[in-house]
């Protein structure tokens, strides 16, 4: 049996198109489908949604977070 090491590109290509949350160092998160980021982090979400404490605050269509706002993402599945 061989195991293949996967590097982290490898893992963020396998997960565009799904459900992601991008936490903000503000305490705000994003939850939408990821339709794409860059080497400096910056991300595309579709079908986003803004929760701040916990609370829908707003919907958006499409939205850019940039990688600089020092956020953290969790890339294990959510409920849209």
């Amino acid at each position: 049996m061989s195991l293949r090491k996967q590097t982290p590109s490898d893992f963020l290509k396998q997960i565009i198109g799904r459900p992601v949350v991008v936490k903000l160092n503000s305490g705000v998160d994003y939850r939408g489908v990821l339709a794409c980021l860059d080497g400096y982090m910056n991300i595309a979400l579709e079908q986003t949604e803004e929760y701040v404490n916990g609370q829908l605050k707003n919907k958006y269509g499409d939205a850019f977070i940039r990688g600089n706002n020092g956020n953290s993402c969790s890339f294990s599945y959510c409920t849209l």
